[in-house]
């Protein structure tokens, strides 16, 4: 099903059970929706897109981070200012503890969220999912830019906002060590 016919059938208030089934219907797009119910829906992600999740997944495991702390892609119930409840999808999110399954998982034990941007999503990555993690309470939120140095901008939880901890390429951040970071 194409994310038109979904469009023809979407309810007028969409929750989280909503946008799974969506998901269901239409396996070529990827949806989500902030704590105030704006609903994106967004192509699946390009190869160099996945071989930046993929490189930073291999090095987070090698730095002795268990497997099941770590996901690509899962959706993430996101608290919102005024009670509402958003669904966001990160690149990549790293726990303190192994989840139970589910496909909106709750953000309390999340260590990090990850988010690389492609081309289109530069806005809502770099201003909308950082306020909202930051609402939510997540400590870290790392930005990767598809720019040739694979640019890493790594943000703090400082308050109620993020600040920048550093900004360095890739290649700089897997010569380092995930304890390095908090994520040991």
């Amino acid at each position: 099903m194409s994310s038109e016919a979904v469009g023809r059938y979407m309810p007028t208030v969409v929750t989280l059970d909503d946008l799974t089934a969506m998901m269901a219907a239409d396996e070529n797009h990827r949806y989500e929706i902030s704590p105030e119910g704006v609903v994106s829906i967004m192509p699946p992600p390009g190869y160099n897109h996945a071989i930046i999740a993929t490189r930073l997944m291999v090095w987070l495991a090698q730095g002795g981070v268990p497997a099941e702390h770590i996901a690509q892609a899962v959706g993430l119930r996101i608290p919102g200012r005024d009670g509402g409840i958003g669904g966001r999808i990160p690149d990549l999110v790293i726990w303190s503890k192994a989840q139970a399954d589910g496909v909106w998982l709750p953000v309390a034990d999340v260590l990090l969220v990850v988010e690389i941007v492609s081309p289109g999503s530069e806005g809502v990555d770099t201003v909308t999912k950082r306020s909202e993690y930051a609402t939510a309470g997540i400590p870290q939120y790392w930005l990767v830019d598809q720019d040739s140095g694979q640019t890493v901008t790594m943000y703090r939880l400082g308050g109620n906002q993020y600040v920048t901890r550093a900004t360095m390429p890739l290649a700089w951040v897997l010569n380092t060590r995930p304890d390095e970071h908090d994520l040991g």
